[in-house]
């Protein structure tokens, strides 16, 4: 796995960091919390560093600024820019420019990130390896006129420092002295930058290996439950990658989207506005496209039973009537109700179910 990476060319600077900081967690950690224990006030300083960048960088770096998905009052964005610096994920430009380029060239060599080079790749091994040269921030000339942008990318490593470490110890001491501040350091520092950021890595790596493709299968993305727990609602990629301006990743109420969740109540509030979104009508078009996708490539498997492919066909067919239908509607513009677009969307789920039938899994 690792033999297709040049050493020669390692980022010897993010690599120390990326292994030191792991290396403390798993050493000097258990070792505080051996001789010190823990307390709320530990639990409680954790939690919110681990959130408020977090959040920070789904809602700020990734949402409002790469993708502008919304519009954010400035107290929020001095706060996305300043705790997000915190992750030691680099600058809102920096992060948006790599990020706009991973969208448009999504598993092509020309992809920072790229999952079609391994998981490992994808995960981290991007930033360790300098394979690429730096980005030169041409497709964020629209981020770089704003101030509050140029200074953070100006100052960055600075305000990292100070928002990880400085910060948390400080407020540490004050509160219960110097083992406070310690324990502050190691844990709502150390521990929880290695865990936001290697949340934030599966966004590049296993949201494009494990889950479904509702939406689309023309690039690697993926919409998994499990992903969008840990990454805090980014793990609906596939829609994202189909829908990249809309605000929302988990777009079916069902959907676990915490960061789709603060933006809407930043919006009843006053601090956001101009939400963007996806009209179902689109969204559902998009299912019915991939479906029959989907059953069409089955229907070309020379490797199933009669039975199966009639009854994969039965599906099809039905898919196409309603597909039918539903274009005639548009057609003579007529309303398309709540009601309608529910029973297209049962049309495509009944259809995909086939696929899911022992005899379907055992032909492919």
């Amino acid at each position: 796995m690792f033999s297709q990476f040049p050493f020669r060319r390692v980022n010897w600077l993010v690599s120390s960091f990326l292994i030191g900081t792991l290396f403390l967690s798993v050493t000097a950690v258990p070792l505080y919390l051996y001789f010190f224990g823990i307390d709320w006030f530990q639990l409680v300083l954790f939690f919110f560093m681990l959130f408020a960048s977090g959040f920070s960088i789904t809602l700020g770096y990734h949402r409002l600024f790469s993708h502008l998905t919304f519009r954010a009052n400035w107290l929020v964005r001095l706060f996305v820019v300043v705790f997000g610096a915190g992750g030691f994920e680099g600058s809102v430009l920096w992060w948006s420019s790599e990020h706009r380029h991973h969208h448009k060239h999504v598993d092509e060599d020309e992809d920072p990130y790229s999952i079609s080079k391994g998981l490992f790749y994808a995960h981290m091994g991007w930033l360790m390896f300098k394979l690429k040269p730096e980005t030169n921030l041409e497709n964020v000339a629209d981020l770089k006129k704003d101030p509050l942008l140029v200074w953070q990318h100006r100052h960055i490593n600075a305000i990292a420092l100070v928002t990880a470490f400085v910060f948390p110890t400080v407020i540490a001491f004050a509160w219960g002295g110097w083992q406070s501040a310690l324990g502050a350091l190691l844990l709502a520092g150390v521990l929880r930058l290695v865990v936001l950021q290697h949340c934030t890595f599966c966004i590049n790596s296993l949201c494009h290996y494990i889950g479904t493709q509702p939406y689309s299968s023309k690039c690697s993305a993926r919409d998994s439950w499990l992903m969008a727990i840990i990454t805090m609602g980014e793990g609906y990629h596939n829609y994202h990658h189909e829908f990249q301006h809309d605000y929302r990743n988990g777009v079916k109420p069902w959907q676990i989207d915490p960061t789709k969740w603060i933006i809407w109540i930043l919006s009843k509030i006053g601090l956001a506005s101009q939400l963007r979104t996806v009209s179902a009508e689109k969204i559902i078009l998009s299912e019915l496209a991939e479906a029959q996708r989907k059953l069409e490539n089955r229907l070309a498997n020379s490797a199933l039973s009669a039975a199966t492919a009639e009854y994969i066909r039965g599906s099809y067919q039905r898919l196409q009537v309603a597909a039918q239908e539903w274009a005639e509607h548009r057609t003579k513009d007529i309303a398309i109700t709540g009601e309608a677009l529910a029973g297209l969307r049962r049309e495509i789920r009944s259809a995909l179910s086939t696929l899911r039938r022992p005899e379907c899994r055992s032909a492919a």
